[in-house]
């Protein structure tokens, strides 16, 4: 059971990170930008930090990104110790203070409504949490753990008939 419970989190931690598209990387940036100077790496964690772990953009996504706002004007960049350090330009600034106030982040935690990445995660602790207590409770635990999980899934598939 443990075994199947890592393989269920293996291919949910695989999706994580690849439910945003371009757009949102791209004000995402620019939203931590108006706030520091920052390099890549920065802009990844902080990114994965305040999305609670549900969102970490990779550098392949990213870096281009700073690359194309490099290219249009947008941030600059300055070598500082081996790393680029990028910031917003005047343009950016500009483009910062006309754009929505609402941080791409804020739509990618958990309860943030979409539950692309909250919903499985939330379902893989569930199962692990399942698991201890089928390891290591005793008959009595293990019944009311059943029946914990059949009233989950029934109002689970509840919320779906729901419109």
């Amino acid at each position: 059971m443990w075994q199947a419970v890592e393989e269920l989190r293996s291919r949910f931690d695989k999706r994580s990170g690849t439910r945003a598209g371009r757009g949102e990387v791209r004000s995402a940036v620019l939203a931590l930008l108006a706030e520091r100077p920052m390099h890549g790496y920065q802009i990844i964690h902080e990114i994965e930090e305040r999305s609670g772990g549900s969102w970490k953009p990779s550098a392949g996504s990213v870096y281009p990104t700073l690359q194309l706002l490099a290219d249009e004007g947008i941030i600059s960049a300055e070598e500082s110790n081996g790393r680029k350090i990028y910031s917003l330009t005047e343009a950016g600034r500009e483009e910062v203070a006309g754009a929505d106030p609402s941080t791409p982040w804020q739509n990618a935690g958990p309860g943030s409504g979409t539950g692309f990445a909250a919903l499985p995660k939330a379902g893989v602790e569930l199962a692990q949490a399942a698991t201890q207590v089928g390891r290591t409770g005793s008959p009595e635990q293990v019944q009311e753990a059943v029946k914990v999980l059949n009233e989950a899934r029934r109002q689970l598939y509840s919320i779906l008939a729901q419109e």
